[in-house]
């Protein structure tokens, strides 16, 4: 019943010095030393290898170990072997932290006083309260909640727009495509959260930035995808958009000499808003599996016909 991990190796050391405290018993393997793969059946992966059903016989789990599934290519996982993304509290900590300080970048304008630095021009931007500047979260998951539980302390007005219905305290919540504009209307800062679909990818693009305030900012930590770069460097260059930080990009990593890099309006990072920390992520896969086998439901399975 071995734990096979495909993903960081570095970090993978961890997971396998983790494995050997807390769970002796299972046989725990780094990739590409899967031993016999009749005995794999857990597997770990970021991106997972080619032939799952054939080259593991007896697989009866896959976890993703990021908080999203859209690097797989689900076709090739049979459909009876359940798809399980990470919900660990590792990943929810580290993205609050990377959405918390790109708003706030945003909401004093932290963008504008790093091209004045560079130009050595001393000038201040009258500051606006957090009172008035609204924040809108596009996907309302574990990720998304968490955000927004974090931004009430600063006092900013809060919104979410969600493919379903959602109830969360102190935040207005809009749902389903019909109530996108009125949710975007308002939205002084907007950050996508949101997992890549067919129906969300290109979502970021000239249709929505037209529904926002003239001069909003954008926070895009879901997926490069979701973003139409066309589009959104024609509402930057427009003042449509007045900066953005973008975690994600496409592809990854750009290719040097792409806009993005030199931007005065992009604060650009290498996809690390958040990462999966091995000590509770391991954790997590142990009460999957350990739940699995009561035949319990399963926290963090993927709806195939969603995509999430």
């Amino acid at each position: 019943m071995t734990v096979l991990y495909k993903a960081n190796m570095v970090r993978g050391a961890e997971w396998a010095r983790l494995f050997a405290e807390r769970a002796p018993e299972i046989p725990f393997r780094l990739w590409p030393d899967i031993g016999n793969p009749a005995d794999v059946r857990h597997l770990v992966a970021w991106v997972p290898p080619d032939d799952i059903a054939t080259t593991f016989p007896n697989l009866e789990l896959v976890f993703s170990v990021g908080a999203g599934v859209d690097q797989f290519d689900t076709s090739k996982v049979p459909a009876h072997i359940p798809l399980v993304r990470m919900l660990e509290p590792g990943i929810a900590e580290t993205m609050v932290e990377y959405v918390t300080m790109a708003v706030l970048a945003l909401h004093r304008d932290l963008l504008h006083f790093i091209n004045q630095q560079k130009q050595q021009v001393w000038r201040e931007i009258r500051i606006t309260p957090a009172k008035r500047r609204h924040v809108g979260v596009m996907g309302l998951g574990q990720l998304g909640q968490a955000v927004l539980a974090r931004l009430k302390a600063f006092g900013f007005p809060l919104s979410g727009w969600n493919r379903s219905p959602r109830q969360i305290e102190g935040v207005t919540c809009y749902a389903g495509a019909d109530a996108l504009p009125d949710f975007l209307a308002q939205v002084d800062i907007l950050v996508c959260l949101l997992p890549l679909t067919d129906q969300t990818r290109g979502i970021l693009n000239a249709d929505l930035f037209a529904c926002l305030p003239r001069g909003a900012g954008l926070v895009n930590v879901g997926r490069g995808p979701h973003l139409v770069e066309s589009d959104f460097l024609a509402a930057l260059d427009s003042g449509a958009l007045s900066g953005a930080v973008l975690d994600v990009t496409d592809p990854e990593p750009l290719a040097a000499g792409h806009p993005f890099w030199s931007h005065p309006r992009i604060l650009l990072t290498p996809h690390n808003a958040s990462m999966t920390t091995p000590d509770t992520a391991v954790d997590f896969v142990l009460d999957v599996i350990a739940r699995h086998r009561r035949g319990e439901e399963l926290p963090g399975r993927v709806d195939r016909t969603r995509g999430y």
